[in-house]
């Protein structure tokens, strides 16, 4: 009976949430499965957008629109890390007992060392910690949202769930959402797939089970390359897809394979020190040495064991390759990561735009004899030249090829825009008072629609 009415509060809970604008929007949440009409009951707003009072509500109650508030560690927590090391803790007590026995060169040497070694290695991090922010904040500053069933420009930061917001190219998505309303939209979001060509967005719910194959959906953090859109926001902040990959950059990192070694390095070293100080006192003290003079050699021998330029030969060392990966645009977080970097033998990736630069290169324009056709090449050209709509990584490819080409004599008269029902561009350009319609797409749709083969007259079929 517990159970049943605690299911029934839930229940009602959620139901309250949703009449209230709170529908579930965490990472889960399928919401380009609804249509424009479930989606905005679900939300609690209309296609003029929130009230002013109600977003400032919601903005209370769900907090601001940022996918991982900033925290840095100080540079005390920082340093205090370092200290904690084996290595470093044994050269510091090796420093405070050469200064207690009155050996203050040894004193002074020792930790300048370890102070040089921890500076640079907390500068480093620091850098690459300013750099990451500065990333973070690449995310567009403001977006043109309805408010009052009026367009105003406000900060990302105070869109809420169930916001209007109105997206031309050029915009960054400020939130996750559905498309209400699209022109020849297209987004990049290879922030999240790795994938680097435009996918193009339109209205209408979507069954698909993940994020990339949602057509109605647009996420936070990717780009508006092309066309217009009118998105309904459904999750801001942590709950965005992007506020996921945020927090998991942020969790706790388990040491790298070059620092649990230094690690073990750092025990072997303390164990082999302290065996040996204690051997060489107690044998000392055996053979009826003075105990003064005794200690003071062990203390001797513990430092003699102890690399004490090894930190800072690291330090150097892995800043200078930080340094030269930071001239490739690569931001080094962690001094220790380039030593697993530079250890790989096979990288493997399934992402086409993450590593690559995702262009290609026009090699062949051959025409029915398999030799190459200047008459191929240039209606090609005029396709690509004049479509009005995304231009495809093949279009850059045509338009490299052919720049030594004339095409003054050709005029555009209208095109239809790729898109992924026709599959193909067609473009009606006119040369010396003669109209051409020239298409280009895939293969089956090309050739499905042709009927004659071009032997220097040209192709006749339905476009």
């Amino acid at each position: 009976m517990l159970q049943s009415n605690s299911a029934s509060d839930r229940r009602q809970e959620r139901e309250g949430r949703a009449e209230h604008g709170h529908a579930p929007a965490d990472s889960a949440d399928r919401f380009w499965v609804y249509s424009a009409e479930e989606s905005l009951a679900r939300y609690g707003t209309g296609k003029d957008g929130l009230s002013a009072q109600e977003a400032t509500r919601r903005l209370t109650d769900v907090g601001r629109n940022v996918a991982v508030e900033p925290t840095r560690r100080r540079i005390l927590a920082k340093i205090g890390k370092r200290l904690v090391e084996p290595l470093i803790a044994i050269l510091i007590a090796a420093a405070l007992i050469s200064g207690a026995t009155g050996d203050w060169a040894s004193f002074g040497i020792i930790l300048t060392i370890l102070g040089l070694s921890i500076a640079l290695d907390v500068t480093q991090e620091h850098r690459a910690e300013t750099a990451a922010e500065a990333l973070r904040r690449s995310v567009a500053e403001r977006s043109t949202v309805e408010r009052d069933g009026k367009p105003v420009s406000l900060p990302v930061e105070e869109i809420v769930p169930g916001d209007i917001v109105l997206l031309r190219a050029g915009d960054l998505v400020p939130a996750d959402g559905i498309v209400l309303d699209s022109k020849a939209a297209h987004t990049n979001e290879a922030l999240l797939t790795g994938e680097p060509f435009p996918v193009e967005k339109r209205p209408g719910p979507s069954d698909a089970d993940t994020p990339a194959e949602a057509f109605n959906a647009l996420f936070g953090g990717t780009a508006l390359v092309s066309g217009e859109a009118t998105m309904l926001v459904a999750a801001t902040g942590a709950r965005t897809r992007f506020g996921g990959i945020a927090a998991a950059l942020r969790s706790v990192e388990p040491p790298t394979a070059f620092e649990r070694g230094l690690h073990a390095f750092g025990i072997l070293i303390l164990r082999m020190t302290a065996f040996l100080v204690l051997f060489v006192l107690l044998a000392n003290l055996m053979l009826h040495r003075p105990a003064i003079e005794s200690f003071l050699f062990a203390v001797a021998l513990a430092v003699g064991l102890t690399p004490e330029l090894l930190p800072m030969i690291m330090t150097v060392t892995l800043s200078r390759g930080a340094v030269r990966m930071a001239d490739r645009k690569v931001v080094v977080k962690r001094l220790s990561a380039i030593h697993d970097l530079g250890a790989m033998d096979v990288l493997c990736t399934d992402k086409t735009g993450t590593l690559t630069e995702a262009s290609i290169a026009l090699v062949a324009h051959p025409g029915l004899d398999g030799a190459d056709s200047e008459r191929v090449i240039e209606l090609a050209a005029v396709n690509s030249r004049f479509e009005s709509g995304v231009r495809s990584a093949l279009d850059d490819a045509i338009l490299a090829h052919t720049e030594s080409i004339f095409l003054d004599p050709w005029r555009r008269i209208a095109d239809v825009p790729f898109d992924f029902e026709r599959r193909r561009v067609s473009v009606l350009a006119e040369r010396k008072g003669e109209r051409f319609l020239i298409v280009k797409g895939a293969p089956e749709e090309i050739l499905a629609r042709c009927t004659h083969v071009d032997q220097g007259g040209r192709c006749r079929g339905s476009p």
